[in-house]
């Protein structure tokens, strides 16, 4: 390629290697071994098809950014249109009346008859209208625009496969290619980009899936490894008066017996001398804060500090208040440092951390400002992690000589094959049961036609004595996605319950300003509460057991979940009601039905994945590589997730440093891979 195209591939799809180029797989296929005829095209949404046959006439039709080229094509069974909007005087040129060419594209029935839009156009002869399945690759309109097409990807790796003198390299060693049976490297990178049969082509997607996952779990594996062998923790070898007198006195409620298995495999953890990495994951309203606790004050019978990092003022403020309350008559000195907190407040805080007589800290990523030093801070709890930047994360660590004890706490369930990418290198304990007396949340699907009946329900709840949330997705109205706007629904619902208090918060409101409105729900001053998702997390309201969530279809079904959480908290029978439109597209229909039919995040987490694919989870791996694989799916792969974790722990059993001389072509392909990543293999 030119310099001019070389630009273009890189500003748009970052390739600038052959490298990159092999490795810019196609996302799908097209079967090109079957010629159809035009009299049997059928249905609304044919498939691509190829057509051999002849143009019979040219014509240039409309004027101005109308004008379009179309092309009588003939295959002597019918006769249809070719059409094409754009460089329409080259294309005049190029094809002609009376010459044989197979067409490929997807047909439209339009105005009566059949058209194709800018086909792929070949003599019957040519190599690329023979292949068995032809790679459609992603691409950019601006790449579009500028001529690149499918075609210009396969020529392009065909040239690049053909010049090369003998076999690439192989970048996995023999024993493993052979132990799981997979494709050679060559042949896998010819049969991805120019399958020949549908078998080859399987063969090709699973030895590169291996590939990809295998040196991420590798990486991942050995960087824990590393970690647990050479960081060393505080050692607390002591459960004494802080953790004794809570567990024994001032205990709320009974633990279940998920939440000792969990503080159990903690305290294993915290007696060891090596530093803990761990990741709670507990379903919304299953504890995780009184584990938390708990842990905390385990390290404060140590002669250690704890603190805890939440995202929200909100939540961290939900927090501060719930665990000071707990531990008020034992004299557990709390603190609370966020934006808000005012500069006298900091100095008495940034004092009593530094002589040692603030024994736990709660805040939000203030608590990671450089001016914020602990005397001897030796636990570490943080609260819906996936909210911070790893690099913020990783700032706690200089808060002291020994690296503090890591815990991360999640309420969003992680899928297993994500967990043992994205956490891979953490321990991980699931909180897996709810506290007694909790009834499931009942879930309902209801639709606007159903507004009135769904306003009686909700009145009844109110006549108990209950509190209610209502969500909408956007605060202004927008007309174009047709959403009920956050301002319009807090006037209605006014209007509809006349005699109840109704408060009114959302993400862009004043910090003073929405704290005092969801003091106001908090405190039951507000029967109803109208708000955006900003109440996903950090809001403990018991007596709320009705939630009406509005535009219900827009939200995905890990947000729909989390939001549910924030009812079924007391002991009475709660109630979620997703409102929607009659008229929703199936896969929203599906996703919805699925809501009502469990209450079990695990499930929803991998129905969610399943569904919308693992998206951006995290902006930085664990261990060093990002999360941007170029054919694995952890969505679908699970199995292959496995395959490779488990054949990665069986090298490193083996060979922990990779000094065998079989394993030298996995020291190359690592070093390859992370050369240009920031090492973040020492952070939780």
């Amino acid at each position: 390629m030119g310099p001019k195209r070389a630009e273009l591939l890189e500003k748009n799809l970052g390739i600038k290697t052959y490298y990159d180029l092999l490795y810019h797989f196609p996302t799908h296929y097209l079967d090109r071994r079957s010629i159809y005829r035009i009299i049997d095209f059928s249905g609304e949404d044919m498939p691509s098809v190829q057509v051999k046959g002849k143009f019979v006439s040219f014509t240039v039709q409309g004027e101005g950014a109308k004008t379009r080229l179309v092309g009588l094509f003939s295959d002597g069974s019918a006769v249809m249109e070719v059409v094409w909007f754009q460089r329409i005087k080259g294309i005049r040129q190029t094809y002609h009346t009376a010459t044989e060419y197979i067409v490929f594209g997807k047909p439209t029935w339009f105005n009566g008859k059949w058209s194709m839009v800018h086909p792929e156009i070949d003599p019957p002869g040519a190599a690329l209208a023979r292949t068995g399945f032809r790679g459609v690759y992603p691409l950019t309109e601006q790449l579009r625009n500028r001529g690149f097409s499918s075609r210009t990807f396969s020529a392009a790796v065909s040239d690049i496969l053909s010049g090369i003198s003998g076999r690439l390299t192989e970048t996995l060693p023999q024993e493993i290619i052979t132990r799981h049976r997979l494709m050679g490297i060559h042949e896998a990178l010819l049969a991805i980009h120019n399958p020949q049969t549908n078998e080859q082509l399987q063969a090709a997607k699973l030895r590169l899936k291996f590939e990809e996952l295998f040196y991420l779990q590798l990486n991942i594996q050995r960087y824990a490894r590393r970690r647990n062998s050479t960081t060393q923790g505080f050692l607390f070898p002591r459960i004494g008066h802080f953790f004794n007198t809570f567990y024994s006195q001032f205990l709320p409620f009974p633990l279940t017996g998920a939440q000792k298995r969990v503080i159990k495999e903690i305290r294993a953890d915290m007696a060891t001398g090596r530093q803990m990495n761990r990741l709670l994951q507990g379903d919304v309203g299953s504890g995780k804060t009184l584990v938390a606790l708990l842990c905390m004050l385990i390290a404060l019978d140590n002669s250690t500090q704890a603190c805890l990092m939440a995202p929200t003022e909100i939540l961290a403020t939900q927090h501060f208040e719930t665990i000071s309350q707990l531990v008020a008559p034992m004299g557990i000195n709390v603190k609370l440092l966020t934006g808000s907190t005012r500069k006298k407040a900091r100095e008495e805080i940034h004092s009593q951390l530094m002589d040692g007589s603030l024994h736990i800290l709660i805040g939000t990523h203030a608590v990671i400002e450089d001016n914020v030093r602990f005397r001897n801070l030796g636990f570490i709890v943080i609260d819906e992690q996936h909210r911070f930047g790893v690099a913020q994360r990783a700032r706690l660590w200089t808060k002291n000589i020994i690296p503090p004890h890591v815990l991360v706490m999640t309420a969003t369930p992680i899928p297993r094959t994500l967990a043992m990418t994205v956490y891979g290198d953490l321990d991980v304990s699931v909180i897996d049961e709810l506290p007694p007396g909790r009834k499931p949340v009942q879930t309902l699907l209801r639709y606007d036609e159903d507004r009135f009946k769904t306003y009686q329900g909700i009145g009844r709840q109110l006549r108990l004595g209950r509190q209610v949330y209502i969500v909408y997705p956007l605060i202004k109205e927008n007309e174009k996605l047709d959403l009920k706007s956050l301002e319009e629904g807090y006037e209605t619902i006014r209007e509809t319950f006349r005699d109840y208090k109704v408060a009114f918060v959302h993400g862009q409101m004043k910090p003073v300003e929405k704290d005092y409105q969801m003091g106001l729900f908090a405190s039951g001053e507000a029967n109803i509460l109208v708000a955006t998702t900003v109440i996903e997390v950090g809001v403990n309201v018991p007596n709320a057991t009705t939630m009406l969530i509005e535009n219900s279809e827009r939200f995905g079904l890990s947000q729909l979940h989390q939001l549910r959480g924030r009812v079924g908290r007391g002991e009475g029978q709660s109630y979620c009601i997703l409102m929607t439109k009659r008229k929703i597209a199936k896969d929203t229909r599906r996703r919805l039905e699925l809501m009502t039919a469990t209450t079990d995040g695990f499930a929803i987490a991998e129905a969610d994945m399943q569904m919308r694919g693992p998206g951006d989870i995290e902006g930085t791996m664990q261990s060093g590589i990002p999360l941007d694989l170029h054919i694995a799916n952890l969505a679908t792969d699970g199995q292959i997730v496995q395959l490779a974790r488990d054949t990665a722990c069986d090298v490193l059993d083996a060979d922990p440093d990779l000094t065998h001389p079989n394993h030298a072509v996995l020291v190359a392909q690592l070093r390859m891979l992370t050369a240009r990543l920031q090492d973040w293999s020492r952070i939780s």
